[in-house]
């Protein structure tokens, strides 16, 4: 199925884990020939999948030969799962190119599949526009990921489940906060609630919108706002507790770790640093491997409110851990945090913690 859609999109293969496939630029050509037809080829990949381009792709993706089935499905979810891992522990840039191939290809199936499995379809079609929507997110390519957002949400009102369509507006707060724009995101955050709170009780859900509105909170500096959003979220988590199970699958992930490292990133966030800094050094402590790309966020977020509060030799330290991570991770927004962190040092340049860090940096960075 990758491969079908390799060829169908030109994606070339080595973006896909695949062998270079057969139509491949030939190694003689030049490289700014290259460059021109490979951003050609991002370009046509990235539209692919939208409605309006459904039509072009009847030449490249017949179904005719493949009939959907609910073993189509159960692979095409298990894809999906993987996809998950591979955000955590690799980041989300390097997803881009099949997460779209393989919205494209759900996006191509529901036009060909029965009543029954058009519905499944269509949910699993909101859940890959969310996951491609993250993933330019963590490229820190804002509108790009905007746009598959949007369809992730038409999708779903499509679908008519409400909780995903809270899902979807979840992510955009936080990217409208990275964005630099707080008021945007408090809107979406409170209005997933909403909409939340229109479906019935959930708990964990709304545990994971309180924290996101308190990040718009203290972006906007509004410090009381942002103290009764986490209060609330820890209220919500209470209640949730002894009932993960009831809670959709793509919010099990807000377990108590999470609730303690995004409050603390909310008060770093904030400016209270001396109040941050232990719940991010103890959720920074209980996570796990396997969740490189968020144990590295966390690190610059410790060694930020560290630097904050003048221990300069543990900021250089926990940013090191950061630094160490992002070698290992595709995730230019992880890259753009551990780079702020170091213009951050300005000021103590000639410290030996800080030419230690940059030593670090040259070596791993290049």
């Amino acid at each position: 199925m990758i491969e079908r859609v390799a060829d169908g999109l030109r994606i070339p293969g080595a973006m896909l884990g695949l062998a270079h496939r057969p139509w491949e630029i030939p190694a003689s050509a030049p490289e700014s020939e290259r460059s021109q037809v490979s951003g050609a080829l991002l370009a046509q990949a990235a539209t692919a999948a939208s409605p309006a381009a459904a039509g072009s792709l009847d030449d490249l993706l017949p179904l005719a030969d493949s009939q959907v089935t609910r073993s189509t499905l159960a692979a095409l979810r298990s894809s999906v799962e993987d996809y998950w891992r591979r955000d955590d522990q690799h980041g989300g840039a390097p997803l881009r190119a099949a997460v779209v191939g393989s919205l494209t290809y759900v996006t191509q199936a529901m036009r060909h599949a029965s009543d029954a499995l058009g519905r499944d379809l269509r949910s699993l079609a909101a859940e890959l526009a969310r996951l491609a929507g993250w993933a330019y997110f963590d490229a820190c390519q804002y509108s790009t990921a905007r746009i598959y957002f949007s369809q992730a949400l038409s999708l779903s009102r499509e679908h008519e489940d409400r909780l995903f369509v809270a899902n979807v507006l979840s992510c955009m707060s936080l990217q409208a906060t990275y964005d630099g724009n707080p008021a945007e995101a408090m809107a979406l955050a409170c209005k997933a609630q909403d909409v939340t709170r229109a479906v019935g009780d959930q708990p964990l859900v709304m545990s994971m919108l309180h924290l996101r509105e308190a990040f718009a909170h203290a972006a906007l500096r509004d410090a009381s706002a942002c103290r009764r959003a986490i209060d609330r979220s820890r209220d919500s988590f209470e209640c949730a507790r002894g009932r993960t199970d009831e809670a959709p699958s793509w919010v099990r992930y807000f377990d108590e770790t999470k609730l303690i490292v995004d409050t603390g990133i909310a008060l770093a966030r904030l400016g209270e640093a001396p109040r941050a800094e232990p719940l991010i050094a103890e959720g920074l402590r209980r996570e796990t491997s396997g969740q490189q790309r968020g144990r590295a966020l966390h690190a610059f977020w410790l060694a930020s409110t560290q630097l904050e509060l003048g221990k300069l030799g543990d900021a250089c330290h926990s940013a090191g851990l950061a630094l160490e991570l992002s070698t290992v991770i595709d995730s230019p927004r992880v890259a753009g945090h551990v780079h702020e962190f170091h213009r951050r040092l300005a000021p103590y340049a000639r410290e030996a913690p800080v030419i230690r860090f940059e030593q670090r940096m040259r070596e791993s960075l290049g």
